[in-house]
Formats: C-alpha cells, structure tokens, sequence
C-alpha cells in the first residue's frame, strides 16, 4: 500500500510539474507576443523601442507636471473649525 501511494504521489507531481511547466511557456509565449506588438508599434511611430529609450523620456521634464513648482499660491479658502 505504501509503494502504491508513493506511485500515485509521483504521478501527481509529474502532472503538476507538467501543467506548471505548460502555463510558464504560455506566460512567456504572450509576453513575447506582446513585447512583439509594441516593437511594431513603436516602429510605426518612428519612436525608439528599449530601456535606454524610456528612461530617457521618463527623465524628460514635463511641462504639465510641474504647473506650480514655479508659482506662489494665491488663493486660499480657510475655515474655522469650532
């Protein structure tokens, strides 16, 4: 009994490594797929596709972001708290 219960625990892992091993490869087929769609994308666009590219343009001041760096604040409500 105790040889047939390690038989049936082996094939249960060798499935569950087998279905986990199947759900790796679909995970990395679509991020591929993925990684592909934004290669075209941006070839497209005529921008350049990679990490130096991005961080570049995420380092890139951007003008709507810093809309009161530069200005005072002028208008305040105030209320009395009783």
């Amino acid at each position: 009994m105790n040889t047939f219960n390690q038989i049936l625990r082996g094939i249960l892992f060798l499935v569950l490594a087998i279905f986990g091993m199947a759900m790796a490869f679909i995970f990395m087929l679509s991020t591929a797929i993925a990684v592909a769609i934004l290669y075209v994308v941006a070839r497209i666009k005529g921008r350049p596709f990679g990490v130096k590219a991005y961080w570049e343009q995420r380092r890139k001041p951007d003008s709507a972001k810093n809309v009161f760096k530069n200005k005072d604040v002028t208008d305040i409500e105030m209320r009395e708290i009783p």
